[in-house]
């Protein structure tokens, strides 16, 4: 039972004078429950202003038999009646999920208030989430402040977000730490406790790391808790973005045969522009200055490739170019993408909760971006149906780019004209073909050689908007070639 509960149900049953002569001190303090771990009934209870403060524990039953329950355990709590506001409260944690002592950087749980007290501001240290106050009848709350600042100092401003890029992962990674902190490490899988392998410079390696079961799965938990996703036997896989914008991945058994499988794919070239990936020898200045100027002549981009082979980082440079004054939306299955435009608008999707309810896909997202004004829309990868609604809002005039897994150029496109079908029994080539082809401009294919490491734009093809027997005819505007390597 809640505080608020407690003090309704003690109102309603006529014993609230008892809770007041309680908190007048005419009686003796409240009856305290007993129980694992209980330290308050070895502390006195302190006195502020001539007013005892009350320390109220889980399972705490006071003299008129109302049970007073909270998530927490109170330390200790001071009141006063001066106008200068309560003393801190200090949360002893009574379980893995409860609030822990008031640090920068935790979430502080609720601040509670006795009936008749002046509760003064509450002040955050930077980078500490304040939960809500939570106020008996009668008292007073006063107002919260972000940060500590002077009685007569102007209020400050919003606390912005932090930069997720400089998040210290050592307690969250603490085996791997120093792979997730290396930055030559791509990409690093665990394929059971004694098996974890490193992708570095296109390459991989069997590192000499061994892990336990145990460490693999509080790995796992620690992840999944900042990302929000869920992962059990009826969802027995999952995707999700870390702190520092790495994306895991995460299969368990009955689908893997035995070990927990996890994936932990690092974005190292975040931020990079055209004119960076020219420089590391990506494509010549020539395709940066095609790539350019097709994004800012609002041509529609399809960026293909195989896994790892630059997609996500190419189309982050190609958003990079997109004009300041415009509104971009972003629709991706775990937020990869990051753009550095003014007027950008981020979107995911959810997973169906345990009653099966509540997810929403990426064919969803694209259907409520077309109500959001966007100037351009960017899908992070298309794998099924929701190519469909990509196509028809591309067709619509709105100009827009996205990812797809592809050999090459040509087999994107047919790949294109196929996914589609997934939407239902009543969509036929003859109605995607002609789609694709007045949808499509520019398709931009991305390699990586498997003997080298090396990242390679491999061609650039134009869809012309002709078919021929449903085959979409294509032009070959660029096509890389080994004379181009600086050795």
């Amino acid at each position: 039972m809640s505080v608020l509960s407690a003090t309704w149900w003690a109102r309603k049953s006529g014993k609230q004078d008892q809770h007041d002569q309680h908190d007048q001190g005419a009686l003796p303090p409240l009856n305290r429950g007993s129980y694992p771990g209980d330290r308050s009934s070895q502390m006195e209870a302190p006195a502020h202003d001539g007013l005892a403060g009350h320390r109220v524990n889980p399972g705490a039953v006071d003299q008129s038999g109302v049970e007073i329950r909270f998530p927490y355990q109170l330390d200790q709590v001071h009141t006063s009646m001066d106008g200068h506001g309560a003393d801190p409260i200090r949360f002893l944690p009574m379980n893995p999920m409860g609030p822990t002592i008031a640090h920068s950087g935790m979430h502080v749980g609720p601040t509670i208030a006795h009936p008749g007290m002046h509760v003064g501001p509450t002040i955050a240290h930077p980078g500490m989430h304040g939960g809500p106050t939570i106020a008996h009848p009668g008292m007073h709350v006063g107002p919260s402040n972000p940060q500590r600042s002077a009685p007569n100092e102007p209020p400050l401003g919003p606390i912005m977000p932090p930069d997720l890029s400089k998040v210290h992962l050592s307690m969250d990674f603490g085996p791997i730490h120093h792979l997730m902190v290396d930055p030559s490490v791509e990409e690093i899988w665990i394929n059971s406790p004694r098996r974890v392998f490193i992708s570095r410079s296109g390459k991989t390696e069997l590192t000499n790391v061994l892990l336990t079961s145990d460490l693999v799965e509080n790995l796992v938990e620690r992840a999944l808790m900042w990302g929000g996703r869920r992962l059990d036997r009826s969802h027995p896989f999952v995707d999700a973005r870390l702190p520092d914008g790495s994306r895991l991945h995460v299969a368990i058994p009955d689908v893997t045969a035995e070990h927990w499988a996890v994936n932990i794919r690092k974005h190292l070239m975040h931020g990079k522009t055209l004119s960076d990936l020219s420089a590391m020898g990506v494509f010549s200045e020539e395709v940066r200055d095609l790539l350019s100027g097709a994004v800012k002549d609002r041509k529609n981009i399809l960026v293909s490739g195989s896994t790892q082979a630059g997609k996500t980082t190419l189309l982050n440079a190609l958003i990079a170019e997109v004009p300041q004054y415009e509104r971009v939306i972003t629709i991706e299955e775990v937020f990869e993408l990051r753009s550095v435009l003014p007027d950008v608008v981020s979107m995911q999707t959810r997973s169906a909760s345990l009653e099966g309810t509540g997810e929403i896909t990426l064919r969803d997202l694209i259907k409520e971006s077309l109500r959001m004004r966007p100037s351009r829309l960017v899908v992070g990868e298309i794998r099924e149906a929701e190519s469909l609604d990509l196509l028809i809002a591309l067709n619509s005039g709105i100009p827009g780019m996205a990812t797809i897994h592809g050999n090459s150029a040509r087999d994107a496109v047919r790949k294109l004209q196929t996914l589609p079908l997934l939407a239902g029994e009543n969509i036929s080539h003859q109605f995607i073909s002609p789609t694709v082809a007045r949808s499509i401009d520019w398709v931009v294919h991305v390699g990586l050689d498997p003997l080298t490491g090396l990242r390679r734009l491999r061609e650039i093809c134009e869809v012309t908007g002709r078919l021929e027997e449903q085959t979409l005819e294509m032009h070959q505007i660029y096509e890389w070639s080994k004379s181009e390597d600086p050795s």
